[in-house]
């Protein structure tokens, strides 16, 4: 399925990959005896219509990876070549109203009120926690310190660049710039129990240079270089397990910086303030090492949950990124 979209997408699209909602459609395609009349749905859209939304609308940040053009607000051309259109699903803004709740639904919830809540579209999950942080204005980026590395900036400009790994979301009258490394805290915990994360940062001297690294698991790297070759460095291992550690911590900190570096000069978009979620971004160690090679203000973040970000989603639609 990724090679007949290799064939027929651009070169920078979303959709491109194995694990796109597109090649999953068409692998669905290939395999399955499919009904005569169905529609390409993403997970929120399948909840969606749980709920009582009525099925074939989904919203442009799930649709992005199906193939969707963000920029001219379409499905393009190419993809008649693939699939059939008749089974995308229109597209919508996140925040829209797609419906009411169903009858059966307000019984089992026991919802008691003459007028069902709305139904509203939805977006990614990583969009929704990026929504909590309370990123807002045009520079502001949002650090994921997770299993892996992932970057978002508030950009002027959208940006798609295959080489760099680089895609853009559409968030109102703004663009989300971003890209997701291979690195990260997996590497971490691949060779540390988080007791040992926490006692060994404790050792680290952060006024000492650190090994130089590209810590990754096995060869293959997604951004800020897209090169599914590209080579772990993670030698010479020191004796004392604290300096091995500063050395990931600084070479993933290293990426983060390249990443970027990368998202501001494609989008024409200075970095002026980076958010950081996920377990790495309680480690204090790292991020004092973070902030010395990053020369931004970091700021504090009271939510990251997801459900909150959809929570405001439905609350206030996207008028915060107007």
């Amino acid at each position: 399925a990724s090679e007949k979209i290799a064939e027929k997408a651009p070169i920078n699209s979303a959709a491109s990959g194995p694990s796109s909602g597109l090649a999953k459609l068409l692998y669905f395609q290939l395999t399955l005896a499919l009904p005569e009349k169905y529609y390409l749905l993403h997970q929120a859209d399948w909840l969606a219509i749980q709920l009582g939304a009525t099925p074939g609308i989904t919203d442009y940040n799930n649709a992005l990876k199906s193939g969707f053009d963000v920029v001219e607000n379409h499905w393009p051309s190419w993809l008649e070549l693939i699939t059939p259109k008749s089974v995308l699903p229109n597209v919508v803004a996140p925040g829209t109203v797609i419906g009411k709740l169903s009858e059966a639904v307000m019984l089992k919830l026991g919802i008691n009120q003459s007028a069902p809540p709305l139904i509203k579209a939805g977006t990614t999950d990583s969009l929704a926690a990026f929504i909590a942080t309370g990123a807002r204005r045009v520079g502001e980026g949002v650090t994921s310190l997770g299993s892996t590395l992932v970057l978002k900036l508030i950009c002027k400009n959208p940006v798609f660049d295959a080489e760099t790994g680089i895609y853009s979301h559409k968030l109102g009258n703004r663009w989300l710039c971003g890209g997701a490394s291979n690195s990260g805290g997996a590497v971490l915990r691949h060779f540390f129990t988080d007791e040992q994360l926490i006692t060994l940062s404790q050792k680290i001297d952060l006024n000492q240079s650190a090994p130089d690294y590209y810590p990754l698991l096995t060869p293959g790297e997604r951004f800020p270089v897209a090169d599914p070759n590209y080579p772990a460095k993670l030698l010479p291992r020191p004796a004392e397990d604290h300096l091995f550690l500063h050395g990931l911590l600084a070479g993933i900190a290293s990426i983060e910086k390249t990443g970027y570096q990368y998202l501001q000069q494609l989008s024409a978009t200075p970095l002026t303030s980076i958010r950081s979620v996920g377990g790495g971004a309680n480690n204090p160690v790292w991020t004092k090492l973070r902030e010395s090679l990053l020369q931004v203000p970091f700021e504090t973040v009271e939510h990251t949950e997801a459900a909150y970000g959809s929570a405001l989603l439905a609350r206030d639609g996207l008028t915060l990124f107007q």
